[in-house]
């Protein structure tokens, strides 16, 4: 009686979790087959079933039916009982739920009232399925899964022939860590957790790209790397530019074009990508605009660009190897960089610092260099 007679947004948020679960059992058969994850059929046909009582009686509930409003209770029950069995929160949660969690981050950092919990993860729901139907429509469900030996150990020692000599380098084992971190060699020695994590993400990726390599990261992604270049400014410069695209592309001026009706999406980049660039006319010029537009977008000036790109702040930079040179910095400031993680060790390294010291930004010194060929 008393559960019932809840707020209507609050039975609603508890119909939203148990939904949920469509995804995250999902989920987790999809991490049974790629990773061959521990899965258990009768947890799952456990949960399946709260779920579907809860689907079955789902407009009951906004009428306050006791037996649809028990099921909903049932279901949540459940779920942490299936959680307790499991070990993990395989039964319980998936993606739906990372979505909820990462938007009730960003309601606190702005300040903002945060929706309930349950509500947040029905619309993560209804946006985690529609990525798996988008999943399933690309090559027509046909990709390819492989399996492989998962105590299989690579040879400590990798090994590559080019006429006859062969070149022989250890394999990268470095665990990258928040330790690498430490040695901050800066006049700013402050380095946020945030970009603690950003700096940590730009070394892994590092740890996986062409030498000579660095690699841009901004809240959690990386941005712009460039890799495979034999000018270590080159590098600097490449991924720099991808960096300022990744963030032009977020601009009003781009995220208002009036695209055409069913534009495939890769004719959509790619027109972004001319608008943005300097050949901005081979997309704007007439005959060419109504390929991809409804009306003829104004261009975006060279001006209004580099308003906007002055917004791009904290941004952190890796490096593989250690900056020669300060116009590595220079460059790097441009994109907005504000820490950087490198080896260190040039014997120009006074001068790199002090460029540093002259934007205020603080860089680490790891001492491990970061070299893939």
């Amino acid at each position: 009686d008393i559960i019932s007679k809840a707020p209507l947004h609050m039975i609603a948020a508890g119909a939203g979790d148990i939904l949920g679960k469509y995804v995250c059992l999902t989920d987790w058969q999809l991490a049974h087959i790629v990773n061959g994850e521990y899965i258990c059929t009768e947890i799952m046909e456990l949960v399946r079933k709260s779920i579907q009582k809860v689907a079955e009686n789902a407009r009951k509930a906004a009428k306050r039916d006791k037996e649809a409003i028990g099921a909903i209770m049932e279901g949540l029950v459940l779920s942490g009982i299936a959680m307790s069995y499991i070990g993990n929160s395989r039964p319980a949660s998936g993606s739906e739920h990372h979505m909820s969690h990462y938007w009730e981050m960003m309601f606190l950092l702005d300040g903002q009232p945060d929706p309930l919990h349950g509500t947040k993860v029905g619309i993560g729901t209804v946006m985690s399925i529609r990525l798996y139907e988008m999943l399933k429509e690309k090559k027509k469900g046909g990709y390819n899964v492989i399996q492989i030996d998962p105590s299989y150990e690579p040879d400590p020692i990798e090994r590559k022939q080019v006429f006859g000599v062969t070149f022989e380098q250890g394999r990268n084992n470095l665990e990258i860590n928040r330790e690498l971190l430490s040695n901050v060699v800066t006049d700013n020695k402050e380095i946020p957790d945030a970009a603690m994590i950003d700096l940590m993400i730009s070394l892994i990726t590092l740890k996986y790209t062409q030498s000579n390599s660095v690699c841009y990261v901004k809240g959690g992604q990386a941005i712009g790397i460039g890799a495979g270049q034999q000018s270590r400014v080159h590098c600097t410069r490449l991924a720099g530019q991808k960096a300022d695209n990744w963030f032009l592309r977020q601009a009003p001026q781009v995220l208002n074009l009036p695209f055409i009706d069913k534009i495939k999406r890769a004719d959509r980049d790619n027109a972004i990508d001319v608008y943005i660039g300097d050949e901005y006319m081979d997309v704007l010029a007439d005959g060419q605009w109504q390929k991809v537009f409804k009306e003829q977008p104004p261009v975006f000036t060279k001006e209004e660009k580099q308003a906007w790109l002055s917004k791009m702040t904290d941004v952190s930079l890796g490096s593989d190897a250690f900056f020669p040179f300060g116009d590595n910095i220079e460059r790097a400031h441009k994109s907005g960089v504000r820490y950087i993680a490198q080896p260190g060790g040039s014997v120009r390294d006074d001068n790199v610092i002090e460029v540093c010291n002259k934007y205020g930004i603080a860089m680490a010194f790891t001492g491990i260099r970061l070299f893939h060929h």
